[in-house]
Protein backbone atom coordinates (compact mmCIF):
# COMPACT_ATOMS: atom_id res chain seq x y z
CA UNK A 1 0.00 0.00 0.00
CA UNK A 2 0.91 3.79 -1.07
CA UNK A 3 2.72 5.11 2.14
CA UNK A 4 2.07 8.88 1.35
CA UNK A 5 -0.55 10.71 0.34
CA UNK A 6 -1.55 13.74 -0.75
CA UNK A 7 -5.39 15.54 -0.77
CA UNK A 8 -5.68 18.94 -3.05
CA UNK A 9 -8.65 21.31 -2.61
CA UNK A 10 -8.94 24.90 -3.69
CA UNK A 11 -11.18 27.25 -1.82
CA UNK A 12 -12.25 30.27 -3.22
CA UNK A 13 -13.84 33.43 -1.41
CA UNK A 14 -17.48 34.15 -2.83
CA UNK A 15 -18.68 37.01 -0.39
CA UNK A 16 -16.88 40.06 -1.95
CA UNK A 17 -19.83 42.34 -2.36
CA UNK A 18 -18.55 44.77 -4.41
CA UNK A 19 -16.31 46.85 -2.01
CA UNK A 20 -13.95 44.01 -1.10
CA UNK A 21 -12.86 44.25 3.02
CA UNK A 22 -13.36 47.84 3.00
CA UNK A 23 -15.42 47.12 6.44
CA UNK A 24 -15.77 43.89 8.67
CA UNK A 25 -19.63 43.97 7.90
CA UNK A 26 -19.18 45.15 4.21
CA UNK A 27 -18.40 41.60 2.71
CA UNK A 28 -19.96 38.21 3.35
CA UNK A 29 -17.78 35.20 4.68
CA UNK A 30 -19.13 32.62 2.13
CA UNK A 31 -16.67 30.64 -0.18
CA UNK A 32 -16.58 26.96 -2.08
CA UNK A 33 -14.17 23.88 -1.52
CA UNK A 34 -13.91 22.42 -5.15
CA UNK A 35 -12.02 19.17 -4.92
CA UNK A 36 -11.28 17.51 -8.51
CA UNK A 37 -14.45 15.79 -9.85
CA UNK A 38 -16.47 16.45 -7.14
CA UNK A 39 -19.45 18.52 -5.94
CA UNK A 40 -18.66 22.22 -4.31
CA UNK A 41 -19.34 22.65 -0.84
CA UNK A 42 -20.45 25.91 0.16
CA UNK A 43 -19.06 27.06 3.29
CA UNK A 44 -19.40 30.60 5.72
CA UNK A 45 -18.52 31.14 8.73
CA UNK A 46 -20.60 30.87 12.11
CA UNK A 47 -23.46 32.97 12.23
CA UNK A 48 -21.83 34.52 15.09
CA UNK A 49 -18.74 36.06 12.72
CA UNK A 50 -21.30 36.86 10.36
CA UNK A 51 -21.28 33.94 8.19
CA UNK A 52 -24.38 32.74 6.31
CA UNK A 53 -26.30 29.79 8.65
CA UNK A 54 -27.21 27.74 5.28
CA UNK A 55 -23.61 26.79 4.47
CA UNK A 56 -21.60 24.70 6.36
CA UNK A 57 -18.51 26.48 8.95
CA UNK A 58 -15.19 25.64 9.20
CA UNK A 59 -15.73 24.45 12.69
CA UNK A 60 -18.51 21.58 12.05
CA UNK A 61 -16.73 20.70 8.69
CA UNK A 62 -14.37 19.44 11.65
CA UNK A 63 -16.04 17.89 13.38
CA UNK A 64 -18.29 16.57 10.79
CA UNK A 65 -14.71 14.71 9.45
CA UNK A 66 -13.88 13.49 12.95
CA UNK A 67 -17.17 11.42 12.72
CA UNK A 68 -16.87 10.36 9.26
CA UNK A 69 -13.36 9.22 9.80
CA UNK A 70 -14.08 7.12 13.15
CA UNK A 71 -17.58 5.96 10.75
CA UNK A 72 -15.56 4.40 8.16
CA UNK A 73 -12.59 2.55 10.18
CA UNK A 74 -15.10 1.40 12.74
CA UNK A 75 -16.95 -0.14 9.75
CA UNK A 76 -13.85 -1.53 8.35
CA UNK A 77 -13.01 -3.34 11.57
CA UNK A 78 -16.33 -4.65 11.67
CA UNK A 79 -16.19 -6.80 8.87
CA UNK A 80 -12.90 -8.04 9.33
CA UNK A 81 -13.54 -8.83 13.14
CA UNK A 82 -17.26 -10.55 12.11
CA UNK A 83 -19.70 -7.61 12.86
CA UNK A 84 -22.26 -7.22 10.64
CA UNK A 85 -23.32 -3.69 11.31
CA UNK A 86 -27.22 -2.65 9.77
CA UNK A 87 -27.56 1.37 10.64
CA UNK A 88 -24.88 3.70 11.87
CA UNK A 89 -25.85 6.81 12.88
CA UNK A 90 -23.53 9.75 15.27
CA UNK A 91 -24.61 13.28 17.06
CA UNK A 92 -21.01 14.45 17.19
CA UNK A 93 -20.50 17.79 19.27
CA UNK A 94 -17.55 19.99 19.38
CA UNK A 95 -16.50 22.20 22.49
CA UNK A 96 -14.33 25.03 21.08
CA UNK A 97 -12.93 27.76 23.21
CA UNK A 98 -12.65 31.49 22.06
CA UNK A 99 -10.08 33.69 23.96
CA UNK A 100 -10.51 38.08 24.68
CA UNK A 101 -8.23 38.29 21.46
CA UNK A 102 -10.25 35.88 19.28
CA UNK A 103 -8.18 33.35 18.39
CA UNK A 104 -9.30 29.75 19.95
CA UNK A 105 -8.78 26.21 19.38
CA UNK A 106 -10.94 22.72 20.03
CA UNK A 107 -10.74 21.78 23.42
CA UNK A 108 -12.55 18.02 23.30
CA UNK A 109 -15.01 16.50 20.71
CA UNK A 110 -17.71 13.79 21.16
CA UNK A 111 -18.69 10.95 19.27
CA UNK A 112 -22.02 9.59 19.78
CA UNK A 113 -22.35 6.48 17.59
CA UNK A 114 -25.70 4.80 17.53
CA UNK A 115 -24.57 1.33 15.97
CA UNK A 116 -27.45 -1.37 15.09
CA UNK A 117 -25.78 -4.91 14.56
CA UNK A 118 -27.24 -8.02 13.44
CA UNK A 119 -28.73 -10.67 16.32
CA UNK A 120 -25.68 -12.95 15.53
CA UNK A 121 -22.99 -10.13 16.00
CA UNK A 122 -21.04 -9.93 19.24
CA UNK A 123 -21.99 -6.54 21.16
CA UNK A 124 -19.09 -6.67 23.87
CA UNK A 125 -16.52 -6.78 20.68
CA UNK A 126 -18.64 -4.40 18.69
CA UNK A 127 -18.09 -1.94 21.75
CA UNK A 128 -14.84 -2.31 22.03
CA UNK A 129 -13.71 -2.02 18.30
CA UNK A 130 -14.78 2.06 18.84
CA UNK A 131 -11.97 2.47 20.41
CA UNK A 132 -9.37 0.65 17.93
CA UNK A 133 -11.22 3.13 15.15
CA UNK A 134 -10.31 6.08 17.30
CA UNK A 135 -6.76 4.60 17.27
CA UNK A 136 -6.37 4.27 13.85
CA UNK A 137 -8.38 7.38 12.78
CA UNK A 138 -6.21 9.62 10.66
CA UNK A 139 -8.55 12.59 11.74
CA UNK A 140 -8.37 12.19 14.85
CA UNK A 141 -4.50 11.34 15.24
CA UNK A 142 -3.72 14.57 13.98
CA UNK A 143 -6.04 16.75 16.20
CA UNK A 144 -4.38 17.96 19.62
CA UNK A 145 -7.49 17.62 21.73
CA UNK A 146 -9.26 14.63 23.16
CA UNK A 147 -11.94 13.13 21.23
CA UNK A 148 -14.48 10.82 23.37
CA UNK A 149 -16.97 8.26 22.69
CA UNK A 150 -19.94 7.75 23.77
CA UNK A 151 -21.04 4.91 21.64
CA UNK A 152 -24.36 2.88 21.83
CA UNK A 153 -24.73 -0.70 20.49
CA UNK A 154 -28.28 -1.73 19.57
CA UNK A 155 -28.85 -5.17 18.39
CA UNK A 156 -30.74 -5.50 15.62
Amino acid sequence: MKREHTYTTTITWTGNKGAGTVAYDAYARDYEIACDGKATIRGSADPLYLGDAKHHNPEEMLVAALSACHMLWYLHLCVASGIVVEAYEDSAEGLMLTRPDGSGEFNEVTLRPRVTISAKSDADKAMRLHMKANEMCYIARSVNFPVHHEPEIVPF
